[in-house]
């Protein structure tokens, strides 16, 4: 059973996955800041660094598995 060696991640994908998580980060830190209940600018860019890196992680699967997914379509229109 010899599967087939084909590469998935290419400097180029990494480097566009890099460049959305970062500005999905920023875009949600600007939108979360406003709303940490602290008058506090440490606290404030603690928890709305937080909130965004957490949300970030997830965007960052979703952009994962959409790939995953579409890779899949793609192959099962070819056969």
């Amino acid at each position: 059973m010899a599967q087939s060696e084909e590469k998935f991640v290419s400097p180029a994908s990494l480097l566009l996955d890099a460049v959305l998580v970062v500005a999905f980060f920023l875009f949600l830190y600007r939108l979360v800041s406003p709303h940490v209940p602290s008058n506090d600018p440490v606290m404030i860019m603690v928890w709305g660094g937080a909130c965004a890196a957490c949300m970030s992680a997830v965007f960052w699967l979703c952009i994962q598995m959409f790939r995953v997914v579409l890779r899949a379509q793609l192959k099962s229109r070819r056969k």
